[in-house]
């Protein structure tokens, strides 16, 4: 259990909760794919949000924000920003340019690798990973696998959505990662 308390509000919950949009069949038959760009798009959704992560990490002692490619990008600099952190980039393989580490993992539909630069974060760092959703919870414990072996130590996984029904969230505590998660949406 995460030592760092709680500030969601029901109020401000479920203001975030209502900007989601649900995209069905996408990005194949039978999934609904949960669309934070009405968030973005929103500047009283997007304050909100960010200030709920603020609120969450402003006494913590941070280190660093790492965020999961691709939505993970879009949060991730800007809580670390608002905290005055520096930020890492957690990418699909390919993408990083210098030395990296990578870490192999299941999606819902897919298998995929994510890759961190070796020098990302140093030994004792402390460190929040955020990721826009939890489904299975594949991309968010690799990126966790990879903090981990540079010697980071990850405080917590932030998301603004979770997804319980498909055991993300689940497996990430089981396996000893803290989650805070803005909103759920049950089902797929």
């Amino acid at each position: 259990m995460s030592s760092i308390p709680s500030t969601i509000t029901p109020d401000a919950a479920q203001f975030i909760k209502d900007r989601v949009r649900t995209i069905d069949g996408w990005p194949q038959p039978g999934v609904q794919f949960r669309d934070i760009t009405p968030i973005l798009q929103d500047r009283r959704a997007l304050r909100t949000l960010i200030d709920l992560f603020v609120q969450r990490y402003i006494d913590a002692k941070l280190d660093t924000i790492a965020g999961l490619d691709a939505r993970g990008f879009i949060i991730g600099p800007i809580l670390a920003y608002e905290l005055s952190l520096g930020f890492v980039p957690i990418r699909k393989k390919g993408k990083l340019p210098y030395k990296t580490l990578s870490q192999s993992y299941e999606l819902e539909y897919a298998s995929a690798t994510v890759e961190i630069h070796e020098d990302a974060v140093k030994p004792g760092e402390r460190v929040v990973i955020v990721d826009d959703l939890i489904a299975t919870g594949g991309t968010m414990m690799a990126g966790t696998q990879l903090l981990k072996r540079l010697g980071a130590v990850v405080v917590e996984g932030a998301a603004i959505i979770d997804l319980p029904d498909l055991g993300g969230s689940r497996l990430l505590r089981d396996r000893g990662l803290p989650l805070y998660t803005v909103c759920e949406f049950r089902g797929h």
